[in-house]
């Protein structure tokens, strides 16, 4: 495997030339001549462009704003962001790199571009921030050459079908799952739609017009939260001259999940040397879900793909800004080529450097968890490097002041020294699972029930991570300093999560696991070289995996009762009665109602009994192995792939979810009447207008007993499709709220003043609204709660439409 060294970043000098015969290199079979092998080269790019499309336009995305999406990512993303990349790296490698890297950097940049033209009040030039990288690059001798590049090395066809496959996967996920099942606009009354959706969006709308963000639903609140993702929608917006639901709710999901697949590929390859690590490590991320032994399980935190994929958009953004960084700063560290003989050039020292710069602070605010496991990640890197060569390890040292800047600029600058809700609490996210708050249990009880919880989490979060374990193995933890560093972020993140309290600790988990889930790829790539299979033998695998992953589905779906853990849990208490309670607590629905975690059950019986099989056929193996020896290091492939393709169930467990009813987890109501007036005041204001509101809370059943005390206070539709920040709307997700105890608003006067105006208004209260707090329009809402007659003698009733009332002050 090699051993650990600190070698400088490759000088900016001519790469070695790829050996086409190494079974890693890039160099596939001739395609043909002229146009006909340019069109089956392309062929599966333009296939999966084409589902992509197929699927925006089945969930009805008007035609339009289809194409005008196209021109915002050709025009405001790809075309200054790969001209920029080209100019910094060393050497071309492939034209997919050049693009999707170059995609990356213009994410970046348009951050940059918000900054400078936001401040200057130039939004509405925005569409023309392109040309401050255009023009130098038409202009300058030197730069010209970045337009077009020759020289690209080939990629395999079936390479390019398998990446094309992941994108299709996620769009066809994506479809099933979020476009088809959210409609753009509400149809009635009736309608609901995930909460988390109108809070995003209302923050995206704050972003067209306020530099810093503030918090929209508490007008002049700051903002101390990841929000990189809500200016990327802003700016798509802005650009693109794109409504901002149709980018929330149809083009942005699609385009990112398909641009992270295509960052996984490019990235896994440039790291590993082995291009087949991309699709693999792609999978791993999207389609490969958490091992759950039953339906829909979320104990240890979000999922990564399920739910959170569309449900957050920070976190969907900021993995390609990860990846991307973990390219970078894992090309610094690599043995430079001309010693390994690896088919891909190393970037060169310029590019390493500012490139990690430019996704470092991008990463550091498009979610808070992605720097803190880099940093770790390195942290781990270094100190290994120092521990074997004795020296200070300066490539790794320069990486990580880098990331600690962008990680003080993130603390200090957009988060304010606030955690959000998070504290040092070891073990808090797990405790739940081994409670014992009547004292049942004996010590070796005790002991059992941890020990369960501890291989349910592992098993549940970290199964994908399994194909790293061969590489550890056969290295002996002699491994290059780039494996280190992704080994490092790949522990790391489930790490922090079990040091701090919070369900948002969840998201350290999906850091780690993008670290992970390459060095995963990598590892199953070697073990797949080792295993030496012939054409025959790989058919023979490739049919192992699709009838394993069926066969898991339909045992998942056909059981997701849990009626068989029932009679499994019963049978082990007619086996093992006990004193202590810690089985039937823990195996059979907590009868003893001590607080165990008897839902994890399906995880820890499904779990042991993956892990009994795996055993047993290891061992059946070996044992014909003897006595056939062409069957010899090959069965490790074999239950790699099956531990790997564990978790597959989880995606198709997914898709047949029913539209957002009232028996959905996370609906809300939408109702059409509201989201119509709430446009009406976006189409009659000033980004500068303030509205007041008499709705702050969340009902679950749209106001149906208006006596109801309000227990929610996440309302947040208002802010959201009017673009406008509200003077006191629902408050749930304000920073202080976050970080505290109180559910309660932190300014009362100004939330009774607020009220007042509604059902006690007199000039002088709505004079104080319009003077001091810049309030335009109020916005009653009557199955809250009727408005005050006198409202319609002191202010100019302008818009009505029974359920919806809306007064202008002057």
């Amino acid at each position: 495997m090699g051993t650990f060294h600190d070698t400088p970043v490759a000088a900016d000098v001519p790469p070695a030339v790829p050996d086409p015969r190494r079974p890693d290199g890039v160099r596939g079979r001739p395609e043909g001549p002229g146009a006909l092998g340019a069109v089956w080269r392309f062929l599966p790019a333009l296939a999966a462009l084409a589902l992509l499309l197929a699927t925006l336009v089945a969930s009805d995305t008007p035609l339009n704003s289809i194409a005008r999406y196209g021109f915002y990512i050709a025009w405001g993303v790809l075309l200054p962001g790969t001209l920029v990349y080209r100019s910094l790296r060393r050497a071309p490698h492939t034209l997919l790199e050049d693009l999707v890297l170059g995609a990356v950097t213009g994410l970046v940049l348009e951050l940059a571009a918000w900054a400078l033209f936001l401040p200057l009040g130039l939004a509405g030039a925005a569409v023309l921030w392109p040309l401050l990288v255009v023009v130098p690059f038409a202009a300058v001798p030197r730069l010209r050459r970045h337009w077009w590049v020759r020289g690209y090395a080939k990629v395999p066809v079936g390479w390019s079908w398998a990446v094309a496959g992941t994108v299709a996967l996620t769009s066809g996920y994506l479809y099933r799952t979020y476009l088809s099942r959210t409609p753009l606009m509400p149809a009635d009354d009736a309608s609901r739609q995930f909460i988390d959706l109108s809070y995003q969006m209302s923050l995206a709308g704050n972003a067209k017009h306020a530099f810093p963000l503030t918090l929209p639903q508490a007008a002049g609140e700051p903002l101390q939260y990841h929000w990189f993702a809500f200016v990327h929608e802003a700016m798509t917006s802005l650009v693109g001259h794109l409504d901002l639901p149709v980018v929330q709710l149809r083009l942005m999901i699609p385009a990112l999940c398909a641009l992270t697949m295509l960052v996984a590929a490019v990235v896994a390859h440039r790291l590993t040397g082995r291009i087949w690590a991309g699709p693999i490590a792609g999978l791993l991320l999207f389609a490969i879900g958490e091992f759950n032994g039953g339906h829909g399980q979320t104990p240890f935190g979000s999922p990564q793909t399920t739910l959170m994929v569309w449900g957050s958009v920070s976190m969907t953004y900021s993995q390609p800004l990860l990846l991307a960084l973990i390219a970078t700063a894992g090309d610094a560290l690599r043995r430079p080529e001309r010693e390994t003989g690896a088919p891909v050039p190393q970037l060169g020292g310029r590019a390493v450097y500012v490139l990690t710069v430019l996704f470092a602070f991008a990463s550091s605010a498009a979610k808070a968890t992605s720097v803190p496991v880099t940093l770790a990640a390195l942290a781990l890197a270094g100190a290994v490097g120092l521990l074997v060569s004795r020296r200070i390890p300066w490539t790794v040292v320069k990486l990580g002041a880098i990331v600690a800047a962008a990680q003080l600029f993130s603390t200090a600058v957009i988060f304010a020294f606030k955690t959000y809700g998070l504290t040092v609490d070891p073990f808090s996210n797990l405790r739940y699972g081994w409670a014992d708050p009547h004292g049942l249990r004996g010590a070796s009880g005790q002991a059992v029930v941890v020990a369960l919880v501890l291989f349910a989490f592992v098993v549940n979060t970290q199964l994908r991570m399994a194909g790293a374990l061969p590489l550890l193995w056969r290295s002996r933890l002699k491994l290059e300093p780039v494996q280190w560093f992704l080994l490092g972020g790949a522990v790391a993140g489930p790490a922090v999560f079990v040091l701090v309290s919070g369900w948002n600790a969840g998201y350290f988990t999906h850091a780690g696991l993008v670290f992970g889930v390459l060095l995963s790829a990598w590892g199953y790539c070697e073990s797949f070289e080792r295993a030496d299979l012939g054409r025959a033998g790989r058919a023979v695998l490739a049919a192992f995996a699709v009838g394993w992953t069926v066969l898991l589905t339909w045992f998942v779906v056909d059981k997701h009762d849990s009626a068989w853990l029932d009679r499994l849990a019963g049978h082990l208490h007619a086996l093992h009665p006990t004193r202590s309670g810690f089985l039937r607590a823990f195996l059979g629905g907590n009868p003893d109602g001590n607080g165990s975690a008897s839902g994890l059950f399906p995880i820890v019986a499904a779990g042991l009994a993956l892990l009994g099989v795996g055993v047993l056929c290891a061992l059946l193996w070996w044992g014909l192995s003897r006595a056939v020896p062409r069957m010899r290091r090959r069965g490790g492939v074999v239950l790699l792939t099956a531990a790997l393709l564990a978790g597959a169930p989880t995606l198709v467990l997914d898709l047949p979810k029913p539209v957002w009813d009232a028996t959905v987890w996370g609906s809300m109501p939408l109702p059409a009447s509201k989201v119509d007036a709430a446009r009406w005041v976006r189409a009659h204001s000033e980004p500068t207008d303030v509205l007041a509101t008499n709705e702050h809370c969340w009902s679950y059943d749209d106001f149906a007993d208006p006596t109801a005390p309000c227990k929610d206070y996440r309302d947040f539709a208002l802010s959201a499709y009017s673009e406008r920040s509200v003077l006191v709307e629902g408050w749930a997700f304000a920073p202080r709220v976050m970080a505290g105890t109180d559910p309660g608003f932190w300014d009362q006067p100004l939330l009774a003043l607020n009220d007042e105006a509604f059902y006690r208004p007199t000039a002088q209260v709505l004079a104080q609204l319009h003077d001091e707090h810049h309030v335009r329009y109020l916005f009653v809402n009557r199955k809250v709660r009727a408005e005050s007659p006198e409202l319609a003698v002191l202010a100019a009733k302008v818009f009505d439409n029974g359920r919806i009332g809306v007064y202008e002050l002057h």
